[in-house]
Parts: C-alpha cells; structure tokens; sequence
C-alpha cells in the first residue's frame, strides 16, 4: 500500500528530513497527513505544483496532534474548503488557538513567526474530532484512530491498512540516526507512552509513517530502541542533583544526548537536523516537570 504514498519534505527551516506530510489520493481528494507549520507553506506549495495539485485539491487533513510542526498549517487546508480531523481534545485549539498561541509565544518570543508562520482560527464546521477506535472512511481509503498519550494527551496513530502513521508516539528517526523520543512540556507522561507503545506493537501494521522523518520497517525493534531511549532520557534527570539552575541542566543534557546518546558516527547535519525536529531544550522541560509532578 505505501507505494501510493507521497512523502513530502517541508524543509523546516531550510532543512531537510526534518518534518515530513503524507499524502494520499482518494476518490473523494487528496488526503494529507499532518498540515506541517504555515511556515513551510511556500515549500507545500512548490512541492504541491510540482505534483500537479493545488492546496485546494486537499479534502481532508489528518492531524496526529495539534502542536505547531505538525499541525500549524492546518488553518489554511480548511479555508480551502478540507476537513481537519483530530483528536477530540484538540478542537477547541484548533477554533480558537489563542491560548496555544500564548502557551507557544512564551516558550518561542519573538522567534514565533519565523518557527511557525501565521496561525489562523478554523471554522468549527470544518473540523472534526475523531474518538478512539473510529474508522474514518475517505472515498476508498479507510483509517482506524488510536488514541496514543505519552508525548501529547491529545495525540491520535493513524493506522491506515499496513501503515501507521505516528505523528511523534513513535518518536523520530532521520536517516541513519537512533529512534530518540520528543518530551516536551506540559503532557509529557512516561507511564502514557509505554501504554501507547503497547497499542502500535499490536497493531497488525508493520510499517511506521514518522513525521520526523519517512518510513520505518522494523517497527518491532523501533519501538523497542525508543521505549529504551525514553527510559535513558528519564533516569538522566533522576540522576541530576536537585539544585541545579535550568540552564546548567540544559547543558548537561545537551552533552550527553550528542556524546553518549546519539551514535559517534552521526555527523554534524544529522545531529542539527535531530535538534530541529527535537529541540533538547523542550525535553528538559518535560521531562523535569513530570517528575516534579510524580514527586521523584
């Protein structure tokens, strides 16, 4: 089935292999998978024509969850007239984003637009929020949603005949680089994951759709690397004296994810493009948070 599958790389910020849309024909449109952030709008675009479509070809978005890179450019699908479809957590964000602008702005400050691009209001009979379990049938396709928390409450895997696509539930792997896990703040939950890995494992598909980035066949030993990575990312912070100031936490984190977790033969394009699609700073937010929260 993955043969009739279009990856397009939206070259974030200029880089690639680093967030990835998937898209799909059917008898009632394209169908894309995850918007990307609008500030790839021009690359969705260029890509698009290159294909012979237009924006308004899209009649249907498939959103694994709201965060900006993956879900940014969702806005300007439904003002072409598609239908967003996403977990039913995150609705309200889409019609009315101002409080994920708030949240997003003071993390980003003025670095927003330049990430992000213009993030719009989707009118509410253009979205639709998708329950755990639900087929949804587009045409002759059909997806089956599987609600998968961990990295985000409000995160769905799309599980389309022998390919799921993972949005970051199953993590990122570019290129030659290891499966590493997201951890951002405020819903990273480590416990969540694990359940939600269980869920992919038993999914008769076998091949994962990353968002960061392009497909992976072994999904067996994927989601093994990566609940493994999850584990190592968690016991780092549990190890970290207590008093420590952010930033000192932050550089010492970075040290250790580039000299002792990411393999010596990654070169320096592969490690940035891992910084892209997952900056370090955000995991050491989640990550310290939750294990404030759990007391340990």
């Amino acid at each position: 089935m993955s043969e009739e599958l279009l990856v397009i790389d939206l070259h974030f910020q200029d880089t690639p292999l680093v967030i990835a849309s998937y898209l799909l024909p059917s008898d009632e449109g394209w169908i894309l998978v995850e918007s990307g952030p609008h500030s790839c709008w021009e690359r969705v675009n260029q890509e698009f024509s290159r294909l012979g479509i237009k924006p308004a070809d899209v009649r249907h978005v498939l959103l694994t969850h709201i965060h900006l890179d993956h879900a940014g450019a969702a806005w300007a699908f439904a003002d072409s007239g598609a239908t967003i479809h996403v977990h039913p957590a995150g609705t309200a964000h889409l019609a009315d984003p101002s409080k994920l602008l708030a949240s997003a702005s003071r993390i980003y400050g003025d670095q927003m637009d330049k990430l992000w691009g213009d993030i719009r209001a989707i009118a509410p009979d253009r979205i639709h929020a998708v329950e755990d379990q639900e087929t949804l049938r587009i045409g002759q396709r059909s997806f089956r949603s599987l609600h998968t928390s961990g990295h985000a409450r409000h995160h769905i895997a799309w599980e389309w005949g022998d390919v799921i696509f993972t949005g970051d539930v199953a993590g990122i792997r570019i290129g030659a680089g290891i499966a590493a896990p997201p951890c951002p703040p405020p819903e990273f939950d480590l416990e969540a994951w694990r359940r939600s890995l269980d869920i992919l494992r038993r999914s008769d598909a076998s091949q994962l759709a990353l968002t960061h980035f392009g497909l992976v066949n072994e999904k067996a030993a994927h989601l093994d690397e990566l609940e493994r990575g999850l584990e190592t990312w968690v016991s780092f912070f549990r190890r970290q004296p207590p008093d420590w100031d952010r930033e000192t936490l932050t550089s010492a984190f970075m040290e250790f994810i580039h000299s002792d977790f990411y393999p010596a033969e990654m070169d320096n394009l592969l490690r940035s493009q891992y910084d892209y699609a997952n900056p370090p700073w955000m995991s050491v937010e989640g990550i310290t948070r939750y294990l404030a929260k759990a007391g340990r």
